[in-house]
């Protein structure tokens, strides 16, 4: 994942990031971005296919912590380029991500 910063940021506490998730999943049909910034919907971030087979999603992000998975033809993985993997409130394994 790529991160940018937001320009137009005022204070601290308004801080966002534009945060680039990358998922390689070339034999996909569909991958979706689930976390806690989207209420873990299924289906709010749908990612774009590359030609290279990998799937891409651009989300402003506050600067905070956040947890998520990729939804890979409905099934969650974690992504391997995550900064830790902690054990979530869902109580599963869950990425994660440290803005800020």
């Amino acid at each position: 994942m790529k991160l940018r910063m937001n320009a137009d940021r005022k204070t601290p506490d308004e801080a966002t990031e534009t945060v680039a998730f990358s998922c390689d999943a070339p034999d996909a049909q569909t991958v979706y971005l689930i976390g806690d910034f989207n209420g873990w919907n299924h289906t709010a971030a749908p990612m774009q296919r590359r030609a290279d087979g990998s799937w891409f999603l651009e989300v402003l992000l506050s600067h905070s912590r956040h947890y998520y998975q990729f939804l890979v033809d409905g099934k969650p993985v974690l992504d391997p380029n995550a900064m830790y993997l902690p054990l979530g409130a869902r109580h599963e394994y869950v990425s994660i991500i440290a803005l800020g």
